[in-house]
């Protein structure tokens, strides 16, 4: 089977993605679907045709009517909710904002997302604070793995654990219910990377209670790019601020949330991607009779399916149960093929059959690898597909 023989999802066709490519990297960037990029259109040309009137009369409305349709989504107050352009600078927003004693220590993994990451180490180096990193059990067995390799770094002087609600590399789904609790039991706070949790999976920010939750929308929500919130808890938002201080931290207003004013107006900036979430929320609510729930349900066997399929290819075990995953999975390389090339060369030369696809390098894996995501333009010929061609550049075939 070759690339422009495998079978297309009925769904594809709601997206302007290359009929030519077997596109299997929606967990990197997502992808937009066509009538959300014509609602997005639509608000610019709106913004366009007069841009004093709409930023001065129109934003503020609008945002608020945004935030009341995605606040029931996420199960959130609406006014709890800012929008920050992806998850990353929400990250960096709270890093930057928070104000710990020298020699606190913040816990991150390694799994966690490279650049916020990165941002955790520059943050903390600024302030004199510790990391420590939490060595993440690949493969794992279970949920309660991955919950004591967070708690076994925890000391006297943890403040902050940096947790990601899917993983990027590995795609586990973390157990935040229980570490929120726990960590917060023991007077520490959490903030959840929540880069693929919308749209991935059912969300109660209310019923979680970190301190701080960021998500993307443009990743599983199919939103812009550039559409993303932060969800701080209500007595925790007096102690954040966003990464650009503007008009609306010294605004006299008191008809309005100091957390709103100040993060609803950064500076002259395009909020249509933002002001599409409805949209792209409606869009993929009307995609199956069972609305959301059967999207989340529909997309996380499909991917345990193309796992299924890469794993017998490959003939490798599944890294993790079932349950740790939702709509990204990972299948491991043999640990002896006839042909090794590197993540970046294999990378290269499925690139070049015209297949999409992420090799994942993480320690413990030289080789790399390979980790899928089931949206709904996916199908499962695709999966063969790859499979197909990993064991031909593995040499397996």
């Amino acid at each position: 089977m070759t690339t422009s023989t495998a079978d297309r999802s009925p769904f594809a066709k709601h997206f302007s993605l290359d009929p030519n490519v077997v596109y299997l990297n929606h967990g990197a960037f997502g992808a937009c679907p066509r009538a959300v990029q014509s609602r997005q259109l639509e608000v610019r040309e709106r913004l366009e045709s007069n841009p004093v009137h709409f930023f001065i009369r129109e934003l503020e409305r609008l945002l608020d009517e945004t935030r009341e349709v995605l606040g029931p989504f996420l199960d959130a107050r609406a006014e709890d909710l800012a929008f920050v352009p992806n998850a990353t600078a929400g990250v960096n927003t709270v890093l930057a904002a928070l104000d710990l004693e020298p020699g606190a220590e913040i816990i991150i993994n390694d799994h966690t997302y490279p650049a916020c990451r990165n941002a955790v180490q520059y943050w903390a180096a600024r302030r004199s604070h510790q990391v420590r990193i939490a060595k993440i059990p690949f493969p794992c067995a279970s949920a309660a793995e991955l919950e004591q390799a967070i708690l076994a770094q925890v000391t006297a002087r943890t403040r902050l654990v940096l947790i990601d609600h899917v993983t990027s590399p590995s795609g586990l789904i973390m157990p935040i219910e229980s570490l929120v609790r726990t960590l917060h039991e023991r007077g520490i706070d959490t903030l959840v990377d929540g880069a693929h949790g919308p749209g991935m999976l059912p969300l109660s920010l209310e019923k979680l209670g970190a301190a701080y939750y960021t998500g993307n929308l443009h990743k599983w929500c199919c939103a812009p790019k550039g559409a993303a919130f932060l969800w701080v808890r209500r007595d925790r938002q007096a102690l954040i601020h966003p990464l650009v201080i503007s008009h609306g931290w010294a605004a006299p207003r008191t008809d309005r949330p100091r957390f709103l004013l100040e993060f609803d107006w950064p500076g002259s900036f395009d909020p249509s991607a933002v002001l599409s979430i409805p949209s792209a929320l409606s869009f993929l609510e009307g995609l199956f009779e069972g609305g959301f729930p059967a999207l989340y349900a529909h997309n996380h066997a499909l991917a345990l399916k193309g796992r299924d399929l890469l794993c017998a290819a490959l003939g490798t075990r599944h890294p993790c149960p079932d349950s740790l995953l939702g709509s990204l999975a990972v299948a491991l390389f043999p640990e002896v093929t006839a042909k090794a090339p590197s993540p970046d060369a294999l990378y290269n030369a499925l690139v070049a059959r015209g297949i999409e696809v992420p090799i994942v390098p993480l320690p413990g894996y030289p080789s790399g690898f390979v980790r899928i995501a089931a949206q709904v333009y996916n199908s499962e010929s695709e999966f063969l597909v790859l499979g197909e061609a990993l064991r031909e550049e593995l040499g397996l075939a």
